[in-house]
């Protein structure tokens, strides 16, 4: 994969994957969108329970994002790919929006749930500090101009936030809060019936291609955006 990694192979391989990542992308949301309209009302949640095939696709995302941003990271700093901080750089607007979206979804399937638009437990704790560190990392791109002194500092801020993943994964088993545990991949199979799964199932997978077409028009656009930048230099350097 690491061949890829060169921006011209990279800008044909992207070029031709993209129009097929977007329509798998149309066609999940349509179909996830019609069942998710037509399940009924859970018995105990009522209508509410909606909000949940925006809110755990999200959530799920934002956390995936920072991951892949981290590794991003990592392959920039040990093995120096071309693309690789590019590609971190890119995917970090890109997974505050999702954590944004996963944190203001649930508040608002929280007050209905637990009473409350916000509970400071461990698991809306340290989804917020994922917010604040993608935050953080795009406004420490922004804060350097130089594109390497930048890179190296923002992938170690990424490698740094890693640690916060498992916490978010595993808070509701340390610690006591009103979020619900894991009820989709769980010993003894998912606790969420069918009619909500499926649903939940497709957009999962609508929301995951769409990140992956949106970072690769953004990585794109980024490599253009250098290469433009490059040639100007070079005919401000020839004047």
């Amino acid at each position: 994969m690491f061949r890829y990694a060169n921006p011209k192979r990279f800008m044909d391989l992207s070029g031709a994957l993209l129009p097929w990542i977007a329509s798998a992308s149309a066609l999940a949301f349509a179909a996830g969108l019609y069942l998710a309209l037509a399940a009924p009302p859970d018995y105990l949640q009522g209508d509410s329970v909606r909000i949940m095939f925006v809110h755990v696709p999200a959530a799920w995302l934002a956390m995936m994002i920072y991951g892949l941003m981290a590794l991003a990271s990592l392959l920039s700093l040990v093995n120096r790919h071309p693309l690789a901080d590019v590609a971190a750089k890119t995917a970090a607007p890109l997974g505050a929006l999702f954590t944004a979206l996963a944190l203001v979804t649930g508040s608002l399937w929280g007050r209905p749930m637990w009473g409350a638009w916000w509970v400071w437990d461990g698991r809306l704790t340290s989804f917020l500090l994922m917010l604040f560190l993608y935050l953080g990392y795009i406004a420490l791109w922004n804060a350097i101009e130089d594109e390497t002194r930048a890179a190296r500092a923002t992938a170690v801020l990424a490698l740094v936030g890693v640690v916060n993943l498992p916490i978010i994964e595993f808070s509701v088993d340390w610690w006591t809060t009103l979020h619900q545990g894991e009820s989709i991949f769980r010993k003894g199979g998912p606790t969420i019936s069918a009619v909500f799964l499926w649903p939940l199932f497709l957009l999962a997978i609508a929301y995951t291609a769409l990140f992956f077409a949106l970072w690769l028009v953004r990585i794109r656009t980024e490599i253009l955006n250098r290469r433009a930048r490059a040639m100007l230099m070079n005919s401000s350097e020839a004047a």
